[in-house]
C-alpha cells in the first residue's frame, strides 16, 4: 500500500515531538521515527530478538527486553540515546511493572518460566523463578498488585501468580495460542486474545476459581491489545485477518474494525486518540490508522519482523 500524503494526518499528531520506537526483531535494533517528518532518524542496535518493551515507573528510561540477547536495554524515551544495558536476564520476552511499582516481572517465552523481580527504583533483584506451562507469552497484573496472569502460548493456558508469595494460584485451560491479556479497570473480567482462533475469551475472576464468562469473535489470529485511552474501549489487532477490533469494555462487543495489512501486531495511540499506530509484522511496516476515518493514513519503512511499538506521546493505558 502505498503511503499517503501529510495532508492527510491530521495537524494534532504533527505536533508531536517525542520520538516513535518500533522494536526490529529480527534485525535486534530498534527503529526511531520522526513523528513530524514520518521519517526514520536513526537505528539503535540490541541485543537479539528485542519484542516488548516498557518504561520505568520513573519515567527516565524505556526498557527494551531483548529475549534471545538475555539483556535489557534502556534507552532515553526522549533523546533516544542509549543509558545502559543489563545483561543476565534470562529470556526476557515480555515484561511489565506492577502498579504499586514494587516488582518486575519477565516472561520467558522460550524456557518456560515467569522471573519476579523486586525493583529498588534502578536497579532488579530476582525474588523468584516461578515454572509456568509452555510458552509464557503475555503478563497482566491487576490494580492492586497482588496477582499477575499469564497465558501459556503452547500449552493453551492461563495462569494466576501470587505475588506476595511468588506461587501459581490457579490455571485455566484455554481457546488455541492465547497471546496477549488485558484486565477491565475493576479486576472483574481479563480479556485473552486467541492467535490460533478468531475470539477473545472473557473470564470473571472474581471468585476463587475463574470463569469463562464470554467469547467475542474478532477476527483471525486475534492478538494483542491496546487501551484507546478513553476508559471504555480497548483495541485488538488480529494478525491473520489483517484487521483491528474495538471493543466496548462495558458491552464486550466489537464496535468498529480498521483495515491493518501485513499481519498487525502491537499498537500505541498516540496523544489525542486520532491516530493509532500499529507494527506491521510480516510487511517491515509501521502502519498509521485514522481512528476517525477508520483507514491507513501513512505507513512508514522500519526494519525485520517490527514488534513493540511505542512512544512518550501516547494516550493513557
Amino acid at each position: 500500500m502505498a503511503p499517503v500524503l501529510l495532508a492527510a494526518v491530521p495537524l494534532l499528531a504533527r505536533a508531536q515531538t517525542s520520538p516513535i520506537f518500533v522494536l526490529n526483531s529480527l534485525d535486534a535494533s530498534v527503529s526511531v521515527i520522526d513523528p513530524q517528518t514520518w521519517k526514520e532518524t536513526r537505528r539503535i542496535a540490541t541485543g537479539k530478538e528485542p519484542h516488548h518493551l516498557y518504561l520505568t515507573p520513573d519515567e527516565k528510561s524505556l526498557i527494551v527486553a531483548n529475549a534471545l540477547g538475555d539483556s535489557l536495554t534502556f534507552v532515553d524515551p526522549r533523546t533516544a540515546e542509549v543509558q545502559r544495558t543489563v545483561r543476565g536476564i534470562l529470556d526476557p520476552y515480555q515484561l511489565r511493572f506492577s502498579p504499586d511499582m514494587k516488582w518486575f516481572l519477565t516472561a520467558a517465552n522460550r524456557l518456560n518460566h515467569v522471573d519476579i523481580y523486586r525493583w529498588d527504583g534502578k536497579d532488579m533483584t530476582l525474588a523468584r523463578r516461578v515454572s509456568t506451562g509452555k510458552t509464557p507469552s503475555h503478563i497482566w497484573i491487576d490494580s492492586k498488585s497482588t496477582t499477575a496472569f499469564v497465558t501459556m502460548q503452547d500449552s493453551d493456558e492461563l495462569v494466576a501468580i501470587d505475588l506476595a508469595s511468588q506461587t501459581l494460584l490457579w490455571r485455566v485451560k484455554t481457546g488455541t495460542m492465547p497471546a496477549d491479556v488485558y484486565g477491565t479497570a475493576d479486576d472483574s473480567k481479563l480479556l485473552v486474545g486467541l492467535t490460533g482462533s478468531h475470539s477473545v475469551e472473557v473470564y470473571d475472576v472474581t471468585g476463587k476459581t475463574p470463569r469463562l464468562f464470554k467469547k467475542i469473535r474478532t477476527g483471525d489470529g486475534a492478538h494483542a491489545f491496546r487501551a484507546s485511552g478513553d476508559r471504555r474501549h480497548v483495541f485488538l489487532s488480529n494478525r491473520v485477518a489483517n484487521t483491528i477490533s474495538k471493543i466496548d469494555l462495558q458491552t464486550l462487543e466489537v464496535v468498529a474494525s480498521y483495515p491493518a495489512p501485513g499481519g498487525p501486531d502491537c499498537m500505541e495511540v498516540m496523544t489525542g486518540g486520532k491516530l493509532l499506530l500499529v507494527t506491521s509484522r510480516w510487511a517491515r511496516k509501521l502502519t498509521v490508522i485514522d481512528t476517525g476515518q477508520q483507514k491507513v493514513v501513512r505507513q512508514v519503512n522500519v526494519g525485520k519482523s517490527p514488534h513493540g511499538v511505542w512512544t512518550l506521546d501516547h494516550m493513557p493505558r
